[in-house]
């Protein structure tokens, strides 16, 4: 996970289970949900497949909601899903098809940077076989504070000084 990233980290606690959560990872079993907002209006769900450094990469993302800002015009927040494991994927694919995720520094512009507040990616969700039973398991976590803080705070903007 990229150091920038909040959320859920996997971490083995055993050698066996690091063998068996990485076999998970190189077949690709493992899912991973990302919370994220980006800048702009999200039209419709989709699935990005460009590559990354020429390896295939695939991020599918659905649009959880949109909120009218002043400062940014439009910000949508989206719940994506990650198929491959490329280095700063999500950032890179939303950046690609012109919604960069607010806050970043790397891909993103000036327009991008939210002063003091961090990107705004989450690792929200993974499902995954437990390493020892092989039982599904699901680990899940609300989206931090700052997400629904800033969504509220500019949807209230929007409505006080739009009128």
């Amino acid at each position: 996970m990229d150091n920038q990233t909040s959320g859920i980290l996997l971490i083995a606690k055993t050698k066996t289970a690091q063998i068996e959560l990485g076999k998970q990872f190189n077949n690709q079993s493992i899912q991973k949900k990302y919370s994220t907002i980006v800048i702009g209006e999200v039209l419709n769900n989709s699935i990005i497949n460009s590559p990354i450094e020429n390896k295939p990469s695939e991020t599918s993302f659905e649009i959880a909601q949109v909120i009218k800002s002043l400062t940014y015009r439009e910000l949508s927040y989206l719940q994506v899903s990650p198929k491959t494991g490329r280095t700063h994927q999500i950032r890179i694919h939303m950046a690609s098809i012109g919604h960069p995720i607010l806050g970043d520094k790397l891909y993103g512009n000036k327009e991008t940077i939210h002063q003091g507040k961090g990107l705004f990616l989450c690792a929200s969700e993974i499902k995954l076989l437990h390493p020892k039973t092989f039982k599904p398991l699901v680990l899940k976590i609300q989206i931090p504070n700052k997400f629904t803080s800033l969504l509220a705070r500019e949807k209230r903007r929007w409505n006080t000084y739009n009128v």
